[in-house]
């Protein structure tokens, strides 16, 4: 895997920056972001992390496999390391739990808690020739939970928007929903379309408006 081919997996990922391509094999790509010993990429470890773990297919162990043995330690610190920060910042995730006591040792967990200590004063966390600096790693950590963030409103918006144009599809016919919108975005009707509105349209709007109606309806959802 060319560092392209690695770039463009990160950002199937949902890392910020890079331009989405095709399915990503999550152990791979978090194995070739530990031999680049790129800095740059280290400091998104926690968060290519944060993302892979949730793909059905991640495993720790498979990572180290893909490893030669002289990576290993550092997978193993930057997997530590991206635990300390999810602690620093109150993240819960499934596979954490899952591997904790398999995969972590009491060493290990004791070493998250110090890191901890260190990303929360801005002290520099290092291992061998390794020097990792918690400002740049909370920085880029924080763009990427704000393209989360950004990623859940937009599907918050869809789903809102099907629901919606479901629900009306249950109680309007297509060309009265359509003339529900226009009038509801204040666009004009022709003389047509207002005398069906008036007609048919807003005898239904009326009953939907209807608090008494509507708080029956929740109510008999509710049994």
């Amino acid at each position: 895997m060319n560092k392209d081919d690695l770039l463009n997996n990160l950002s199937k990922l949902g890392l910020p920056m890079f331009i989405p391509t095709e399915e990503v094999d999550v152990n791979a790509t978090l194995a070739e972001i530990v031999k680049t010993h790129d800095p740059r990429l280290w400091e998104m470890f926690p968060a290519a992390l944060a993302n892979a773990a949730e793909h059905y297919k991640f495993t720790p162990y498979e990572i180290e496999h893909l490893l030669p043995k002289s990576e290993i330690n550092n997978f193993h610190n930057l997997y530590i390391l991206s635990n300390s920060l999810y602690s620093y910042y109150h993240l819960r995730f499934s596979w954490l739990d899952k591997f904790k006591d398999e995969y972590l040792s009491h060493e290990d967990r004791s070493r998250i808690k110090q890191w901890k200590v260190f990303i929360s004063h801005d002290q520099t966390i290092g291992w061998d020739d390794t020097k990792i600096e918690p400002l740049r790693l909370k920085h880029t950590f924080k763009l990427y939970f704000e393209q989360i963030q950004d990623k859940a409103i937009r599907e918050k918006g869809r789903h809102d928007e099907f629901s919606l144009a479901y629900s009306l599809s249950q109680i309007f016919s297509p060309k009265q929903a359509e003339l529900f919108k226009k009038k509801l975005d204040g666009l004009p009707l022709s003389k047509t379309e207002q005398e069906y509105y008036s007609r048919s349209v807003k005898k239904k709007v009326l009953a939907l408006a209807n608090s008494e109606l509507h708080s029956l309806a929740r109510k008999l959802l509710e049994q």
